[in-house]
């Protein structure tokens, strides 16, 4: 854990950041906020990260996963006062923001409201948004009004979601106290519904052998106004390697869910359970005549309560034309990072296209396996024939210089 002390903030004293590192691809953040007595006022740990769908040149929508959010800065971060209520403010990577500001209700003295949560973020980033049509800041701003007892600490470890316009937040691990009572964080947790609920789910019970079973293929789609926009067919199989300790699990697909959004140029399909809070398979068109599996994003909870979070971006999966689907009975493995893979049975996947919701003909993975083996059987093939003719030569060249010695 890597920890910053601040210069003080003007009417907040000092700023306490404590930056987590390691392989998950999300924002974890630890803030302890003074007073000028030094005395906590504040204090807030969580993780989250963001996806922001914008509008290119060539006027197709393009979806941008924010989940690297690099040095931050945490300028306006503000214990409150008479006349404002706490706030806590992020400054990240090119032009982001995000605020969230509490207030007390006169009404109720006892407890305190998370009220509103704002996110700007800036198109003139070309390295985020290199082909965006409109180049200028937007500001989302949702009102949260999510009332807490004062003297509580307020946690939800499970994953919220905030959706405005173009922009999607997620939000997990979350602990917040924003009005601390004698500089004392408070040891009483207020519990999200979620999480209420949470501690009945199984734990994924790590193991140091593979599954001794294959994972059942269940059936998922997405639908939008239009109708059925994605399917896919499946058997998955998780395995993770988190402290030295290897993990297999399968998915059941009777209790899981399947949600997602189909876009010109991407298509997401989002799978979650009681132990699964996301896992998101994320399509996108190439030379505008293919499509691939271009991302993986998982948060899953393990069997101590920590979420175990990795995102890979970079993918190239599961490749076919526009228009048909694709499909691979044997088994697969999706390499998401070192430390986790997804294994893939009777696989067939169409997130593009789809008509009356069934599946276009299927582009088999064999006939990658194929490809190696034409070259193969042309070269045997000419080999066989060279043979051939050699032989026919050297029998007829021996019949030649018998008929000589018998003139």
């Amino acid at each position: 854990m890597v920890c910053f002390r601040l210069a003080p903030v003007p009417g907040s004293g000092f700023l306490l950041l404590c930056l987590v590192l390691g392989a998950v691809s999300s924002y974890a953040l630890e803030l302890n906020l003074t007073d000028s007595s030094n005395a906590t006022c504040l204090y807030a740990k969580w993780q989250m990260n963001f996806t922001i769908r914008y509008e290119t040149t060539d006027k197709h929508n393009k979806t941008v996963p924010i989940s690297d959010l690099g040095a931050a800065t945490y300028n306006g971060s503000f214990c409150g006062d008479d006349q404002n209520g706490p706030k806590i403010a992020v400054q990240f990577g090119s032009g982001f923001s995000w605020i969230v500001n509490f207030t007390k209700e006169a009404a109720s003295p006892s407890t305190y409201l998370v009220d509103t949560i704002s996110f700007s973020y800036n198109t003139n980033d070309n390295k985020t948004f290199p082909d965006a049509k409109e180049k200028e800041v937007f500001t989302v701003n949702n009102r949260v009004a999510l009332k807490i007892p004062l003297n509580d600490i307020f946690r939800c470890n499970s994953l919220s979601t905030l959706e405005n316009r173009d922009v999607v937040q997620h939000y997990w691990d979350v602990h917040v106290q924003a009005f601390v009572q004698n500089g004392t964080v408070s040891t009483t947790e207020f519990l999200c519904d979620k999480d209420k609920t949470v501690t009945t789910a199984v734990p994924i019970v790590p193991t140091t052998l593979p599954s001794p079973t294959k994972p059942v293929v269940g059936s998922y789609s997405v639908v939008n106004s239009n109708g059925t926009c994605l399917l896919a067919t499946m058997g998955l199989q998780l395995n993770i390697t988190h402290d030295k300790v290897a993990s297999v699990f399968n998915i059941n697909p009777n209790t899981t869910n399947a949600t997602g959004s189909c876009q010109p140029q991407t298509a997401l399909l989002r799978l979650s359970s009681s132990n699964i809070k996301y896992l998101d398979f994320v399509f996108a068109v190439k030379n505008e005549n293919r499509f691939y599996l271009k991302e993986v994003n998982v948060s899953m909870i393990l069997v101590n309560g920590s979420v175990y979070s990795i995102s890979n971006t970079n993918l190239s999966y599961w490749d076919a034309p526009l228009g048909s689907s694709y499909m691979c009975n044997k088994e697969q493995t999706v390499s998401v990072s070192g430390a986790f893979q997804i294994n893939t049975f009777d696989l067939r996947v169409q997130p593009f296209s789809v008509t009356e919701g069934k599946y276009s003909t299927a582009q088999d993975c064999s006939a990658d396996d194929d490809n190696f083996l034409v070259p193969i059987a042309v070269g045997a093939a000419l080999a066989g024939v060279l043979i051939l003719v050699l032989l026919a030569y050297f029998i007829g060249l021996k019949r030649h210089h018998a008929g000589y010695e018998q003139f």
